[in-house]
């Protein structure tokens, strides 16, 4: 078939004291063999860990207002907005507002943390 929907209630919710990640579409997940499609909720105040993902990323706010920091230059989003983030920069999401995000990226992408040893791996909402 080369059209394959994802009814919502296969979708897969995750959720962290930062965040609250529905995955859309994944590897793990289907339909899809190597991108993922998954949409970020942060309330006003969350913010994400300083990472590094090995993978390309894209994200776009549907609603609210965020603080994106890549390496030491931030740059603020609003509605409609839409930044693609590098492989290999780091990088951290402050939330303005109450948020919500689509993003997309490599489904096999790695996570790390500076100053951690060694990766935490693929995320569970993008694999």
């Amino acid at each position: 078939m080369p059209a394959i929907p994802t009814p919502s209630e296969a979708m897969r919710r995750t959720e962290t004291p930062n965040a609250v990640m529905t995955t859309i579409a994944s590897p793990t997940q289907g339909p899809t063999s190597n991108l993922s499609l998954w949409k970020v909720n942060m309330r006003a105040g969350q913010e994400g860990p300083r990472h590094v993902f090995d993978g390309e990323q894209v994200w776009h706010v549907v609603d609210g207002e965020i603080n994106v920091t890549v390496d030491d230059e931030s740059t603020q989003l609003r509605r409609g907005d839409a930044i693609v983030l590098a492989a290999d920069v780091v990088r951290q999401i402050t939330a303005l507002a109450d948020t919500e995000m689509i993003v997309c990226g490599r489904g096999d992408a790695v996570v790390y943390v500076p100053g951690e040893a060694g990766s935490r791996g693929t995320p569970p909402w993008i694999s």
